[in-house]
């Protein structure tokens, strides 16, 4: 529940850049030469947007990849840490209860402050709180060509350092042939989602402009867990013989009943739905909810790529971008004592209702650049990014029950933050036998983060940071490969761990070992892994003045483990595929905590997909998934135990080819937790007995229609 940087609202917005990039590519198809284009050759342009970030088979990294067939029969509403819930080690959960809305995503423990995202090599992460707002940035799965999942360290890359895992995202690539699509999908809790999207194809052999255009909404499980997003994507593509340029433009709109407080375990027990966020009593001793309890954030990001093929070995990647967000939230609040507020004292009152909101505006802007050498034996890549942030915080008191009018509307704090992250970086897989290959990667950072608020104080932080990882793949056969790594990582702490005193920068050094077999039956990939921290962030069971976890450094902590990942083809149209984690997370040097298990760290995540294709056109799966006990704060109490759950959903889908109209038309559907188990994802042990509970939908079903055209 990070409330200092939920991301609400929207007042009117300039209007687009994206119109002067369109121009600029107009320009340059003007004097482009007609020419019939290397498919092959531009497709690899396109994935240097991000092969500064991105591994193979050939790179000593633990990896997953998922693609746009991959998830296009589940891709009816929910969120994309929801989509990837099937991924070894990951554990997702939802506020609302159903999926849609504010939904989050730990990968092998480590919250999402530790998890690196990047869309086309760009950083995504919030500057300051580390996370990411998928709510900010609903149906992006409809955009996404192509998503990988790095666990521990992985390989250098943009923003915040991954200190469970990295995930880099790549939009839809362009389509050489205009379509047209058109999907719906209903289901449970009033969830819709209606999606539009376009491309003109090549036009004259160069240029392409597609888009996409979504509304979601939905009731949400619990009380008043309301959702309403509405998101566009909007690409411009040139195509050269040798060069690809892509301006891209997209972001969301949301308005979310507040649903992130949960439930105390009576009520858990009682009345699963409840939600308690906005209630009051009236002056009549009647409970009220207040029906504006609102999240309220708008965020546009905007991106330019020029990728180019210097010769045969040689590629280059330039890109530009810039995101602006401004929101607020808004809650009402009960006996709030006037000079809080800059509130004028009114006779015979000493407290006062009222309805606040509380305010983010920003802009994270930057350029990030890369070139790649390769030939048969080397593939070497070297780059970097600069990027800054300017954020501003206040809030405003819209309504009071006792204060006058001339005082609403007045800031009652109002504070800012800037952060600058630069890095540079040079990384090589090298083949140095038929055998045997050598990866090593280098990367050094500076962070410069001031922010000047009465709940920090004055902060000047300067970080330096090197971050080299070496490894070594071992080709035992055509079906074996072995694979070795060690990678260091180092990373700031947050704005909140700055309120909870003189926070550190935590530091980890990550050892790797893996077996990857591929034949024509079985694909399988087994890793081992110990992640030792110094100095890490962990949960002391405390609250800053909004109601936001504090953390504090502990001296040495690690998280060790076992992952399997395994497909199986059992006959040809039946296929099975499987993934288990074991792991041990454990405090050895923590003062009260030495020897607890780290919170939020379950021993055991497994899930398992059975796929059946009867014929070429239907699709059966069954998904199930299991998550092990973990605990809610670093003390291992009992009471801050969530049990263990095992949930299992049912996925089709079927596709018609038509002769005529329609290139394809596809019926989906989506039953998630078939056994109605009632299970908790997720809580929050704020100590003193305080204990808050998420609780997931029951059974629950979405149903879809796609029209491609």
């Amino acid at each position: 529940m990070n409330f200092l940087f939920y991301k609400k609202g929207q007042e009117p917005r300039a209007k687009s850049p994206l119109l002067s990039i369109f121009f600029f590519l107009f320009f340059l198809i003007s004097f482009s030469q007609e020419k019939q284009q290397d498919t092959t050759q531009v497709n690899q342009l396109d994935e240097v947007l991000v092969s500064a970030v991105r591994v193979t088979s050939k790179t000593p990294v633990s990896f997953s990849n998922l693609d746009k067939k991959d998830i296009k029969s589940r891709n009816l509403g929910q969120d994309i840490p929801i989509l990837m819930n099937y991924l070894p080690s990951v554990v997702t959960t939802s506020d609302a209860g159903n999926g849609v809305g504010y939904t989050g995503i730990r990968v092998r423990g480590s919250d999402a402050t530790r998890v690196n995202i990047t869309i086309n090599g760009i950083p995504y992460n919030d500057s300051e709180s580390h996370g990411t707002y998928w709510v900010n940035m609903p149906d992006f799965a409809s955009s996404v060509e192509s998503l990988q999942l790095q666990r521990g360290v992985g390989t250098s890359t943009n923003g915040a350092g991954a200190f469970g895992a990295s995930l880099n995202m790549l939009t839809d690539s362009y389509s050489d042939k205009a379509t047209g699509e058109i999907s719906n999908s209903a289901g449970s809790f009033n969830t819709q989602k209606h999606t539009v999207k376009f491309s003109t194809g090549l036009m004259n052999d160069h240029f392409e402009i597609a888009g996409r255009l979504s509304a979601i909404k939905s009731d949400g499980y619990v009380d008043r867990g309301a959702s309403d997003m509405k998101s566009y994507f909007l690409q411009g593509t040139y195509v050269g013989k040798t060069t690809l340029i892509k301006a891209l433009s997209f972001g969301g709109k949301e308005k979310t009943y507040q649903s992130w407080y949960g439930i105390d375990g009576e009520t858990l027990a009682t009345n699963r739905t409840f939600n308690f966020a906005g209630m009051f009593t009236d002056l009549n001793g009647n409970t009220q909810f207040y029906k504006n309890e609102t999240d309220n954030y708008q965020q546009d990001n905007y991106q330019l790529h020029w990728n180019e093929k210097v010769s045969k070995n040689w590629n280059t990647n330039l890109a530009f971008h810039y995101t602006k967000g401004r929101g607020y939230y808004e809650e009402y609040q009960k006996d709030q004592t006037f000079a809080d507020y800059g509130l004028q004292e009114v006779s015979g009152q000493t407290t006062t209702d009222l309805i606040r909101q509380k305010w983010l505006d920003n802009n994270f802007y930057g350029t990030t650049f890369s070139a790649n050498y390769k030939d048969e034996k080397l593939d070497f890549i070297f780059g970097g990014g600069y990027n800054k942030y300017e954020g501003g915080h206040f809030g405003q008191v819209i309504w009071a029950r006792f204060a006058s009018q001339s005082e609403l509307g007045d800031k009652y704090y109002d504070n800012s933050a800037t952060k600058k992250d630069g890095n540079i970086f040079a990384k090589a897989n090298y083949q140095i036998s038929s055998k045997l290959s050598f990866f090593g990667d280098l990367q050094l950072r500076n962070v410069l983060y001031k922010i000047d608020s009465p709940e920090t104080g004055l902060v000047n932080a300067n970080f330096n940071f090197f971050n080299p990882k070496a490894g070594l793949n071992y080709t035992i056969s055509d079906k074996n490969i072995l694979y070795f790594s060690c990678a260091r990582a180092n990373r700031e702490p947050n704005r909140t761990d700055y309120e909870g005193g003189n926070a550190k920068p935590e530091k980890l050094n990550d050892f790797e070992l893996g077996w990857r077999f591929a034949s024509q039956k079985w694909k399988f990939n087994a890793n081992m892994y110990y992640m030792g921290y110094k100095d890490q962030l962990v949960l002391t069971g405390k609250l800053d003045n909004v109601g936001n976890p504090i953390r504090a450094n502990v001296g040495k902590s690690y998280r060790s483990g076992m992952e399997v990942e395994a497909v199986y083809y059992i006959i040809k149209e039946l296929t099975m595929q499987l993934n288990m984690a074991s792991s041990s997370n454990i405090i050895r040097d923590g003062n009260s905590f030495t020897g607890k298990q780290i919170a939020y760290s379950p021993s055991a995540v497994s899930s398992c997909i059975l796929t059946y294709k009867p014929y070429k056109n239907i699709q059966v799966s069954c998904l199930q998934k299991y998550v092990g006990d973990q605990y809610m704060s670093n003390d291992e109490s009992v009471a801050s135990k969530l049990p263990s759950y095992y949930v299992n959903d049912l996925n089709f889908s079927y596709e018609i080819k038509p002769k005529t109209i329609f290139k394809s038309i596809i019926i989906s559907g989506l039953v998630n937790n078939i056994y109605n188990v009632k299970y908790v994802s997720n809580g929050v042990d704020y100590g003193g007995g305080y204990i808050y509970y998420y609780p997931q939908a029951g059974i629950n079903f979405l149903a879809g229609l796609t029209l491609k055209f």
